[in-house]
């Protein structure tokens, strides 16, 4: 082997080995993310289907009443029913915080027959806040569709018009699985600025770098150590979090695995271009710190971390799909979770390469050895 790859290769050794044995840098760049994927998988990683937390205040003694309260208690997908919410003035003092979508009420005379007619009747009331009126119109057709078939024991009724739903053969993307590239794109920070950023400076502060600049090695043979260690240790973090997801949060991993890590190295190695350009430039950590954060603020809410962009004006999408971590998240969607190929992805591949050689050009320009 030539031997400015043997230094290479030896620095990128030396830096995975030094990670490995670092249990604090496994713990922010495999245990820290984990947490994230956990909180957000918990708060995504839950069916489609829709859900009312709703107080349900029986006031009636009719069996038809109870009928219905049994019935929902039942449909526990449908309604989250408070226990707590015991009586009308409680449940509005929750809907108040924010705890309460609603709250149904079945007043006394609810499934009474009243004098002169054939079958019971009633009027459920729903209680909604000003803040909370889209729940409350979606809350009452749904009603509406549970009383169908009491009703219909009652009263026998031909629609004219009716509405028929049909499920297409496409799976489409969870709420998980659109969330989840997100968290791989937060992971992506993490790794690739944060860590340069705390590094380089100190290293700078001990004089390691600078005795670094007294051998033959040179700057670009230390930035390509660095990219291979961080690639290497970049994959395994991200394994990690695959699997989590694929076991507890049934991620429907349908991309190619070989292209999908192929494309994780790509944007390993751009947000590593950014970490090296702070933290090479960086004297130390009262100048790192700052300018990390400058950078990756931005990112990490206009890039479709923790929320779809697609939420955002469309001004402000055009703007933030031009920013380095934004077509990296989109395309590690695209790959993982939709099964595009990266012929498939050549816009987000020109955008990436285009940031690429900007990025890596500041960093050979601002680095310096102390």
């Amino acid at each position: 082997m030539k031997r400015p790859f043997f230094t290479v290769f030896t620095f990128a050794k030396l830096n995975t080995r030094r990670y490995f044995r670092d249990r604090t840098a496994i713990f922010f760049t495999v245990l820290f993310p984990l947490i994230f994927l956990f909180i957000f998988g918990g708060i995504f990683g839950k069916s489609g289907d829709v859900s009312f937390r709703v107080a349900l205040i029986n006031q009636s003694d009719y069996q038809i009443a109870k009928a219905f309260v049994d019935k929902a208690h039942e449909q526990t997908k449908l309604f989250k029913i408070d226990a707590n919410a015991s009586d009308l003035d409680a449940a509005k003092e929750k809907m108040n915080r924010g705890e309460l979508d609603a709250a149904i009420v079945l007043p006394n005379d609810f499934g009474a027959t009243k004098q002169g007619a054939k079958s019971p009747s009633g009027v459920a009331q729903i209680y909604y806040t000003q803040n909370n009126q889209q729940a409350a119109q979606t809350l009452v057709p749904v009603m509406q569709a549970v009383f169908q078939p009491i009703n219909a024991q009652f009263v026998q009724t031909q629609l004219p018009f009716t509405v028929n739903a049909q499920q297409t053969n496409d799976r489409g993307l969870s709420s998980f699985d659109y969330t989840f590239s997100g968290l791989l794109g937060f992971s992506l920070l993490g790794l690739g600025i944060f860590g340069p950023v705390n590094i380089f400076p100190e290293l700078k502060k001990q004089g390691i770098l600078r005795r670094y600049s007294t051998t033959p090695i040179r700057v670009w043979q230390y930035f390509v150590a660095n990219m291979i260690s961080q690639v290497i240790i970049g994959l395994f973090a991200m394994s990690a979090m695959f699997i989590v997801a694929i076991l507890v949060f049934h991620l429907n991993l349908v991309g190619n695995i070989l292209e999908l890590a192929l494309f994780l190295a790509l944007g390993i190695i751009t947000m590593l271009g950014i970490g090296l350009a702070i933290g090479g430039w960086a004297r130390n950590e009262r100048q790192a710190a700052p300018i990390a954060n400058l950078v990756t603020f931005p990112m990490m809410f206009l890039s479709g971390t923790f929320f779809p962009r697609f939420l955002m004006p469309d001004w402000l999408q055009q703007i933030s799909s031009f920013i380095p971590l934004t077509p990296i998240i989109d395309g590690i969607r695209l790959i993982a979770t939709e099964g595009k190929h990266l012929w498939d992805i050549l816009p987000q591949l020109g955008i990436i390469g285009v940031a690429l050689v900007v990025i890596y050009f500041i960093a050979f320009r601002s680095f310096r050895w102390e």
